[in-house]
């Protein structure tokens, strides 16, 4: 008996699995608030420089704000007020002109900058200083105790960057609180239940189901950062929700797979249990005692500890984490390449904001109705390909068009967004139980390498403009192409143990007393 028809006998997908679901829906909401806040929080409003030193007569003081806008700053070719440059000394004479156009020179801003609030009451941008100075967990430990350790770290240094006004300091707490988001984001919608919690039959439902809080996040975070629009209180708002998933957590049950691989039994046979009495079939556990359970998922060396080296000593396995890190590096670079450029398309920050996060709905959608038909990797291929291919046509679209720049970026962004939420039920389902954890944990750490490098490709465009949109489609469309030669895994049992991967997989369709499919 394989653990496969365990969990078809004590209902894959009841009640337990409902539950848990929901439970981990709190903490799960909270991670697009933190993956896109920058947008918000980094953004650098309309400013100009602070003209208070030439206050040094009653003629200048009396004037009003924008008089002395127009009589200290020089205008730039598009008729706003330069943001870097002021005149040494008021021009007078610009109160009697249409324009303040003149051959007098100009000086760097001396006394800082004044920021337009009318968006932002504050951000990274006005505040936050730099002094001078700054110019395997899971496999060891358990998916549920690393879950929960992941919960403090992403709460506690959540709340302290918000109230650092060192950079260099918020850079650190930022990025332990990353730390933290991304071992929720692993062990929530893959570990806990989407994969390990479900059957066969309902396990694209149940990861489909599970992305659309993502989804839910990202629409909701433009509408809090609408009100909230200073950046501390803004990561406060953000970052509270995680205190009470942090009490959640009490209800979320540890993975059984990962217990019986790692020779905890008895552990396994009590979840499951509860698993049973959840969903009303007490009686085939009863009749399971753990000894009998102990041969469901046979392993050489209960007490072996596997790491990240055994992903690449065997040969299928090496090929299976070089190519799904090879696509979710171009797959998270091409995303976050959408998602931080949306000022680039000429269109209200949050409304685009609001847009690129609606357009995710659908997005599931798609991949819902697809990818159980034509397979995983073709539909991680094909969501790749069209969000490099909307990146690409982009490229072509003046800017002064700036809706349909952004309806062509939303649906690159659906697209991009479809690829993400196959791309975590197609890799869990390739790596075995026994390094699930490792296989993900590399996984997210190429998206974390194409997100931090993202934000320095768009950087390239002061070099060529289009450039920047050249090496995401590149990135697209080469990850597309990887996904292709990654094995399929439409209807096939998860793999248990290093061995199940490097053996030929049968789909469970071809298995007697399995589903014919999902």
């Amino acid at each position: 008996m394989k653990f496969d028809n365990i969990l078809a006998e004590v209902n894959g997908f009841g009640g337990f699995q409902i539950r848990t679901m929901l439970l981990l829906v709190i903490a799960r909401i909270t991670l697009p608030f933190h993956f896109i806040l920058n947008n918000f929080i980094a953004a650098i409003p309309g400013h100009h420089c602070n003209v208070t030193a030439l206050e040094v007569s009653d003629a200048f003081s009396n004037l009003s704000l924008a008089q002395k806008i127009k009589i200290a700053i020089p205008v730039r070719e598009d008729g706003e007020p330069n943001s870097c440059e002021m005149f040494p000394e008021a021009q007078y004479s610009f109160l009697f002109n249409s324009t303040n156009v003149s051959s007098s020179v100009t000086v760097p801003c001396q006394n800082g900058w004044v920021y337009d609030k009318t968006t932002f009451e504050s951000t990274l941008a006005t505040e936050v200083t730099v002094d001078a100075w700054s110019s395997n967990l899971i496999s060891r430990f358990g998916r549920k105790k690393t879950l929960l350790l992941s919960y403090i770290v992403a709460a506690t240094f959540g709340f302290a960057s918000a109230y650092t006004n060192n950079f260099a300091t918020f850079s650190i707490m930022r990025f332990f609180t990353g730390c933290g988001l991304a071992g929720i984001s692993i062990i929530t919608v893959v570990l806990c239940e989407c994969i390990e919690w479900v059957d066969i039959k309902h396990r694209t439902l149940v990861s489909v189901i599970l992305s659309l809080d993502w989804s839910l996040g990202m629409i909701l975070l433009p509408i809090i950062a609408y009100f909230v629009n200073d950046w501390r209180n803004l990561i406060a708002a953000t970052t509270s929700p995680l205190l009470m998933a942090i009490i959640c957590l009490w209800w979320v049950p540890e993975s059984a797979r990962w217990l019986i691989s790692n020779g905890k039994v008895k552990r396994a046979h009590y979840y499951l249990s509860r698993c049973a009495k959840v969903n009303h079939r007490d009686k085939f556990m009863s009749e399971l005692n753990p000894e009998a359970l102990s041969k469901v998922i046979i392993v050489e060396d209960e007490n072996r500890k596997y790491s990240y080296v055994d992903l690449v000593k065997t040969p299928t396995l090496r090929r299976i984490a070089l190519f799904t890190g090879i696509v979710w590096f171009g797959l998270a670079c091409s995303y976050y390449g959408i998602s931080l450029n949306i000022e680039g398309f000429g269109v209200n920050l949050h409304l685009t904001q609001f847009i690129y996060s609606a357009i995710e709905v659908p997005s599931k959608l798609l991949v819902f109705f697809t990818v159980n038909r034509v397979g995983r990797r073709f539909c991680q291929s094909g969501t790749l390909t069209m969000t490099g291919l909307c990146i690409f046509i982009n490229m072509f679209i003046p800017k002064e068009k700036g809706l349909v720049r952004t309806a062509l970026g939303a649906l690159g962004k659906m697209f991009s967004e479809g690829a993400f939420t196959c791309v975590y039920l197609f890799t869990t389902e390739l790596y075995p139980t026994v390094v699930r954890s490792n296989g993900l944990g590399y996984s997210s750490f190429m998206a974390r390498i194409g997100v931090s490098v993202s934000p320095m490709i768009l950087l390239l465009e002061e070099f060529w403009v289009h450039l920047l949109s050249t090496v995401f489609c590149v990135l697209a469309f080469a990850a597309g192409l990887v996904a292709v030669l990654l094995p399929e895994t439409r209807n096939v049992r998860l793999p248990e143990t290093i061995e199940d991967v490097e053996q030929t997989r049968v789909p469970s369709s071809l298995r007697t007393g399995c589903y014919e499919h999902e």
